[in-house]
């Protein structure tokens, strides 16, 4: 994820693997790129950044073969901690990017990793479970489900669920999270993970929940949500339309900030999707596909006024309109 990484010095580093593309064998243009890469950390992470995603699409050493072994050499002679992120964008270029860099204990990545239900990223995903309860994964999301005689439960350790509950089963149903325990009373909620906090909106009846270390307790009714982590729950708000839209292939923007919408849409398409900050408080309004995300960009693009520029397949960034 890009989160965190400042947008002009990632668009730098893109610019960077794009000139060193077109001209491999340029020594003097690959000695420039390695002294902007010197010049500091956010340079490194930046470049590491567009490293892992090239190699997620097309693999590194095929587009640029000239970069890869620079920055290779490069790392070599460094400290571990940067041998550390050249083995962690193996891991990447090998498909493991989405788990691994989930910010969660390690077992709990396994856990994700090999999950009875998993999406990858712009999947969603429908299943009726053996009690009747029906469920819908978000993109990126990652859930087990463990029925027993005297219980049922479900444990999402990525992304996000909805779920409307079957009727008619006397054991005891709850969602588990890293935050803590949700049971609904014959309802239909959503359950997000975001990092150590978990988003809970509630649309029919009413789910009860539990913060995990401290043991507070909560009753939240439909029509409205909350977030909490594992020692309280925060202020009440409105239950999020959006957070029920994504199970019918929508992205509803109630007057919007662009970055949120940029970073809520990039959920659903596989490489980097960036927002010049130049733009990024523009509101954003309507309702936009999922299953298309091109035209949800296409429809932002009549909208408002910005442009979207394509660096690669693999590299979009929304900008200001010329």
């Amino acid at each position: 994820m890009s989160r965190g990484l400042d947008h002009a010095t990632l668009e730098q580093a893109a610019d960077w693997f794009a000139r060193l593309q077109d001209a491999p064998a340029d020594s003097e243009l690959r000695a420039q790129w390695q002294r902007w890469l010197e010049q500091g950390e956010s340079q490194r992470l930046a470049w590491g950044y567009v490293e892992r995603i090239s190699q997620r699409f097309a693999g590194l050493q095929q587009q640029g073969p000239t970069a890869h072994r620079t920055l290779s050499t490069l790392r070599s002679g460094k400290q571990t901690r940067r041998r550390l992120l050249s083995q962690f964008s193996v891991l990447a270029g090998a498909g493991l990017f989405g788990w691994l860099s989930w910010p969660a204990n390690p077992i709990d990545s396994l856990h994700a990793w090999r999950a009875q239900y998993r999406t990858a990223v712009g999947e969603r995903r429908s299943e009726r479970l053996s009690d009747g309860t029906q469920i819908w994964l978000n993109s990126g999301s990652a859930l087990d489900v463990d029925f027993t005689g005297e219980r049922r439960e479900l444990v999402l350790y990525a992304g996000e669920v909805l779920v409307e509950t079957g009727h008619g089963d006397s054991r005891p149903f709850q969602v588990r999270t890293h935050a803590g325990l949700l049971q609904p009373l014959g309802t239909r909620f959503s359950v997000r993970e975001e990092g150590s906090r978990t988003q809970l909106n509630v649309y029919q009846g009413a789910v009860r929940g539990t913060c995990l270390e401290s043991g507070s307790s909560f009753t939240l009714q439909a029509g409205h949500g909350v977030t909490f982590d594992v020692r309280a729950a925060g202020a009440v708000t409105r239950a999020e339309a959006r957070r029920e839209a994504w199970s019918r292939g929508l992205l509803l923007a109630e007057d919007m900030p662009l970055a949120q919408f940029i970073e809520e849409l990039g959920g659903y398409r596989r490489g980097h999707l960036g927002v010049d900050p130049a733009v990024a408080g523009l509101r954003v309004m309507g309702s936009f596909p999922l299953a298309d995300t091109d035209q949800a960009l296409a429809q932002l693009e009549e909208a408002l006024p910005v442009r979207v520029q394509r660096r690669f397949d693999w590299w979009v960034t929304v900008v200001p309109r010329s």
